[in-house]
């Protein structure tokens, strides 16, 4: 199965990654990607670009190298209200947004009532289209009202690949976990790499052993086709031209 989507990834500007955009937009090209999201981190991780970075976007090309790229944030939710760290104005101009809990910016919690409540109240804005590394065992959780709110919500769930190799060493239960609630409540899920250097974009073999593993349902997993992609977008209110 072809997967030519990637919309999870980081450039110098996050400040622990180490190629440009423009470094990424090649190499993704190179290896054959039709979409790349670029998602550095919003501005409460240490080391992230100030809001100006975000609001900005406007004058970076919708293609790259012939990649058609996609301009977001990996936001970061800031307390167990589910608010975010970026000013409404900035979240509507995204293409897409990821929403993720990040130890340096939320102090690890180890009850699940708590962190639920802060990603089923995060999952309430419309701006969000994407639920980052939910395995983190940084900050336990109730798997299946992630599930259930994401599929009223119509939010996709990510099976993140760093997760299993090289980030959050520990994800790997929460996440399979989560990828069964996926298939047997129908919900849609995104495999990306959270690639901080060009190397890794693309890569999702370890998040693609698990799905096999479990037999997912192709049409379950939204970057299998440009088309589904855009498609889920355009439910989601973002009308993406020229792609």
């Amino acid at each position: 199965m072809k997967y030519p989507i990637d919309l999870h990834t980081h450039t110098i500007a996050s400040g622990h990654a180490y190629t440009t955009l423009l470094e990424n937009a090649k190499y993704a090209s190179e290896i054959g990607l039709e979409v790349l999201g670029t998602t550095d981190h919003a501005p409460s991780m240490p080391g992230a670009p100030e809001l100006w970075y975000f609001g900005n976007f406007k004058s970076l090309p919708r293609k790259i190298a012939g990649v058609t790229m996609l301009y977001g944030c990996e936001s970061n939710i800031v307390d167990y209200e589910g608010d975010i760290d970026l000013p409404l104005e900035i979240q509507e101009k995204l293409d897409i947004m990821i929403a993720s809990m990040h130890d340096p910016v939320m102090k690890p919690n180890k009850d699940p009532d708590i962190n639920t409540r802060a990603y089923l109240n995060a999952m309430d804005n419309s701006n969000i289209q994407i639920i980052g590394h939910a395995g983190n065992p940084s900050f336990p959780i109730h798997e299946e009202a992630l599930v259930k709110k994401a599929k009223e919500k119509n939010i996709l769930i990510e099976i993140n690949n760093s997760s299993f190799i090289r980030s959050r060493i520990g994800s790997e239960k929460t996440c399979i976990k989560l990828a069964k609630l996926c298939k047997e409540n129908s919900v849609k899920i995104i495999l990306n790499s959270d690639a901080h250097s060009c190397f890794h974009i693309g890569n999702f073999d370890a998040a693609i052993k698990v799905l096999k593993s479990i037999d997912m349902p192709e049409e379950l997993i939204i970057n299998t086709s440009k088309d589904k992609l855009f498609e889920f977008l355009n439910e989601k209110g973002k009308i993406i031209q020229d792609r």
